[in-house]
């Protein structure tokens, strides 16, 4: 693996365990199951292949930051805002 894409898939891994400290099952749930996907590739050497589990792996940052937001949304509605109300 080139150094450059060695640097981006560790770049990937610390982004997406900070991400996991904050998961509904778990930061230990998160933790195992990311490291399992991230050993399970562990031997993929073709650059192109690379670049498309880093990508995936960037979408997946995206949906825990769309998962976090929601909850952070509801939370504030539910304060805010009775169930009486239409």
């Amino acid at each position: 693996m080139a150094s450059s894409l060695r640097g981006e898939v560790l770049n990937l891994y610390k982004n997406l365990l900070y991400l996991g400290r904050e998961y509904p099952k778990g930061a230990d749930y998160f933790r195992r199951h990311l490291k399992a996907a991230f050993l399970k590739n562990k031997d993929v050497q073709d650059p192109e292949k690379i670049k498309q589990l880093i990508a995936r792996g960037e979408f997946v940052i995206k949906e825990l930051e769309a998962l976090y937001f929601l909850r952070k949304y509801r939370a504030l509605k539910r304060a805010y805002y009775s169930d009486d109300n239409p």
